[in-house]
């Protein structure tokens, strides 16, 4: 028993981890979501630093106010894909992408000035499209978000419902070619289009768990597995997450059975790149008693625990012989 809880210990390892450092953060910023919705999810903008705060992007829509000036102000003004808006009675394009509302509203005062005594203009994002994410692979609920602000890779999985059982150890994550990225000052501009993550380095290290950017795509790749049949409690398809064992694999299938031939345990093991297939035998009493090495399973290895043909005909025997114990005459021995 001691030896079957370990193993369930490293098998639940990485995803329990993750998944409650991520839920935590989910708490922290007061983050709720529509299950039933099928449209982008928002993620909103709560009260952050400065460099936190959202910059506007290509497609966003704003309503630019001019104060007593209705006639200058515009409800619904489009970012083109350029990141530039056009203003009533100022010729030039004004560009908004990367700017923050506030500052896009101190940009288009200077220009009224001309126009103006002290103009006051107040700028507000009405439909935030510009900053689409995504998350897929084996999490809970895969989809695609809309960023209100910066958000972190583990933030947006435990947003998208935590990895799921199956979930792999790795995290890719695609970045899109996009100009409008608008990194923030001490942020590298990286060329690199694709990224690996582990999930107990993001845990351990919380520089390594970087924000995402609009357009990058987040997968979790289901973890390779191995196969435990044959005589077992449990025949199992375990996520090979972390290192195990063929006696820890037999453990997290329950077990063995009472007619399983333990002497013989075949590992069943195709080579990378190859077709064919190599039989190894091992002796699981021998393994368990430290006088055989365990060996560590790799990616699709096959574990068969056979049925011992001794065992199975001795207990055929006796439940055929069984029933007729009920009618022998029972005679007392004093």
């Amino acid at each position: 028993m001691k030896n079957q809880n370990s193993t369930t210990n490293i098998f639940a390892r990485f995803g329990l981890v993750a998944f409650a450092v991520v839920l935590s953060a989910v708490v922290a910023s007061g983050q709720t979501q529509d299950d039933n919705s099928a449209t982008p999810q928002s993620l909103e903008r709560p009260e952050n630093r400065p460099e936190d705060l959202y910059r506007i992007g290509v497609g966003d829509v704003l309503d630019v106010r001019v104060y007593n000036r209705p006639q200058l102000s515009r409800e619904v003004a489009r970012v083109d894909n350029r990141g530039f808006i056009r203003m009533p009675l100022i010729e030039s394009e004004i560009e908004a992408g990367c700017r923050t509302e506030v500052e896009l509203a101190h940009q288009i005062e200077e220009l009224y000035l001309k126009y103006l005594k002290r103009p006051h203009v107040d700028v507000f994002i009405k439909e935030y499209n510009s900053k689409p994410v995504a998350v897929i692979g084996a999490v809970s609920k895969p989809g695609q978000f809309q960023l209100q602000r910066r958000v972190t890779v583990l933030e947006l999985i435990s947003l998208a419902g935590g990895p799921t059982e199956r979930a792999g150890e790795r995290i890719f994550v695609s970045h899109a070619n996009d100009s409008f990225g608008c990194r923030q000052p001490g942020e590298s501009d990286s060329e690199t289009e694709f990224a690996s993550y582990s999930f107990s380095s993001l845990v351990r290290d919380g520089k390594a768990n970087s924000y995402v950017f609009p357009g990058d795509v987040i997968t979790i790749p289901e973890a390779e597995q191995v196969f435990v049949v044959g005589e077992v409690f449990k025949p199992a398809v375990i996520p090979l997450k972390d290192r195990i064992t063929l006696s820890q694999a037999i453990a997290m299938a329950g077990g063995t059975l009472a007619d399983a031939q333990k002497s013989r345990v075949r590992l069943l093991r195709q080579s990378p790149g190859g077709v064919e297939k190599v039989d190894l035998v091992f002796d699981l009493d021998s393994i368990n008693k430290h006088q055989a090495s365990d060996p560590v399973l790799q990616a699709n290895d096959v574990v068969e625990v056979p049925t011992s043909k001794g065992k199975r005909m001795i207990r055929g025997l006796l439940s055929a012989v069984a029933p007729g114990f009920s009618t022998i005459p029972l005679r007392v021995v004093r």
